[in-house]
Order: C-alpha cells, then sequence, then structure tokens
C-alpha cells in the first residue's frame, strides 16, 4: 500500500497522531514556515490565521481536508488542482446538542432568570408575565399568569438539512414538536429554498444550518424578519453572515423577534456593539462544536480519508462547487 505524506498543524498532540494510520508519513507543518514543503494530503487547521501562513509554502497537495464543516475561509487557499474535502458528520452532535439546549434556554426565559439570580432576587411574577407578554404584544393580562413556555407543540423550521439538521431533528423529536425541512434543493420530506418565504410565518421556531456562501448571505434580512411570526426565536448555529446584523438589531429592539446566536456578523463581536445590549437574545462565542470530543473525531475522519486516498479509492466530503 502506498505511503501518504501528510501535513498536520503544529498544535497537533501525540493522541490525535495515534489516530491516523500506518499509511501516513507524518510531516508536523510549523506555525510559520521558511521553506516549501512537500506533502500530499493536508489536514487543515481550525482557524485561517493558523493556515494563511502555511498554505503558500506547501507543494504537491493532492488533497485538504477540513477538520469543520464550514469550508468558506479554507477554499481560497486550496492549491489549484487539490481536491476540498469537509468535515461534515464531525459538528453533529455537538452543534445539535447546543441548538436543542439554545433553544429550550429561550423558551423556558433562563437568560431573563439568569438576570434576576445575578440580582438575587426570587421569581419577580409580575415582570415575568411583563416578560411573556412583551415577547407577544398581548394587550390583555393573561390568567392563569405564564412564567415558562413549553417547546411541545411549537413549529420548527430547519433551514439547511443536512447532517447537522437531521441531527437537531433527531434530538427535538421527543420534544413533541412539528418539523418542516428545507434545503438548497428538494428532496422526500424536504422543501426547497424556493419555499422558504412561504413557510417562514407558520414557524415558531427557525433554526439555520446553511453554510456561508453568496446564496445565503444575508438570507434572514429586514424583508424576511417581517414575515416572521410575532415573538418567533431565531436560532443561528451556521454562519454569522446569513444574518444582516442590522435588520437583527432592529427587530430585537422593536419587540418583533427573539433570537440565540452562536455566531454573529462580526466575528468577534465587538464590546460595544449592540447586538449586546439588545433585548430578547441569547449569546455564545462561536462554541457550539468545541467539546473535547470534536477533535478526535475530525481526525478518525482524517484517517479514513487518508485510508481512502492511499488505496485510490472515492473521498467522502469532497466540495463540489460552492459546498
Amino acid at each position: 500500500m502506498n505511503m501518504v505524506k501528510v501535513g498536520v498543524p503544529h498544535w497537533t498532540s501525540d493522541a490525535l497522531l495515534a489516530r491516523l494510520p500506518p499509511e501516513a508519513k507524518v510531516e508536523m507543518l510549523p506555525a510559520t514556515p521558511d521553506a516549501p514543503i512537500d506533502i500530499d494530503f493536508w489536514i487543515a487547521p481550525v482557524l485561517a490565521k493558523d493556515g494563511q501562513p502555511v498554505a503558500p509554502w506547501l507543494r504537491g497537495v493532492k488533497v485538504v481536508q477540513s477538520v469543520q464543516a464550514g469550508v468558506d475561509w479554507l477554499r481560497p487557499l486550496v492549491p489549484q488542482g487539490a481536491t476540498l474535502c469537509d468535515a461534515q458528520g464531525v459538528h453533529n452532535i455537538g452543534t445539535s446538542e447546543w441548538a436543542v439546549t439554545a433553544i429550550l434556554a429561550s423558551l423556558k426565559f433562563l437568560p431573563f432568570y439568569f438576570d434576576l439570580q445575578q440580582k438575587s432576587k426570587w421569581v419577580l411574577r409580575k415582570e415575568t408575565v411583563v416578560h411573556y407578554e412583551s415577547i407577544y404584544k398581548i394587550q390583555e393580562h393573561i390568567y392563569p399568569i405564564v412564567l415558562i413556555e413549553e417547546l411541545a407543540g411549537k413549529r420548527v423550521l430547519i433551514v439547511g438539512y443536512g447532517s447537522i439538521g437531521k441531527s437537531i431533528e433527531d434530538r427535538l423529536a421527543p420534544f413533541g414538536v412539528e418539523i418542516t425541512r428545507i434545503a438548497r434543493s428538494a428532496r422526500p420530506g424536504v422543501e426547497p429554498i424556493t419555499r422558504f418565504a412561504e413557510l417562514l410565518p407558520a414557524a415558531d421556531v427557525i433554526v439555520l444550518t446553511v453554510p456561508s456562501t453568496p446564496d445565503t448571505k444575508h438570507l434572514i434580512n429586514a424583508d424576511v424578519i417581517a414575515r416572521m411570526k410575532q415573538g418567533a426565536l431565531l436560532v443561528n448555529a451556521a454562519r454569522g453572515s446569513v444574518v444582516d446584523t442590522d435588520a437583527l438589531v432592529q427587530a430585537l429592539n422593536d419587540g418583533r423577534i427573539r433570537a440565540a446566536l452562536d455566531v454573529t456578523d462580526p466575528e468577534p463581536l465587538p464590546e460595544d456593539h449592540p447586538l449586546w445590549k439588545a433585548p430578547n437574545v441569547f449569546i455564545t462565542p462561536h462554541v457550539a462544536a468545541s467539546s473535547p470530543l470534536f477533535m478526535a473525531r475530525a481526525f478518525d475522519l482524517a484517517a479514513e480519508q487518508i485510508q481512502r486516498f492511499a488505496k485510490g479509492e472515492p473521498l467522502k466530503n469532497v466540495v463540489d462547487g460552492l459546498y
């Protein structure tokens, strides 16, 4: 069997190297090379700032294996003639668990109650009712009073129904929700993106798992937000550029919708950005997939790909076109 010269990031641990197959002849790539390096197979780093200094020095690269599902920053670094493969499947567990957690946290008003905890306040029932009524623009006071919401019975629209979208649905299924699936093109049980505007107004929760492409930039804009149900929850587990941030901030400040975000545009979000202070938004700093098991799964995928390449077999997750 052919040996494969495999370039790995400078931070790769011995434990990760041990996951690579015997066919791999490993080249530990320096953070800032100063001479050309010949490899067949490049396991790209996580961040652009680590990949950009290395890519110009690589020679002979035939395969670039991303450790992430998204390859938007990596695409310009792929040498001409090399095959780019994404890490579809690696993030399924972490991202889907984050999405379900974010949905439940928002519907149970956990950010609201955390603020009360920080103030050492027990349940302020009147304030909680006002909070709920403000979400849905309810004019008359509700009795019995509402202190949380239930996920059961909600209509969830998953936009970008790939492996992560399916994993989110699998974890939502026990809660008794109604799922509508949208992808770039139609297939059994999945609606095409062309029906997005038509299906949007009925959704209580909209979950974004689309890749970052020119077609998905500002998929969520002011016009789209205007079509959302009052008080709908927007969950962005995709990329920040998918949402028009200015339109989102305006909608949050107007009390039109709620949001749970793991990604933002810009990113990192500046400390003085108005999105931080907007009402009814829950933000995490792009951490959804960053569990201790993430990189182990990525190197297991890379190991399989190296073996496929060595045997002349078709590679998995080949990026064809935009994604």
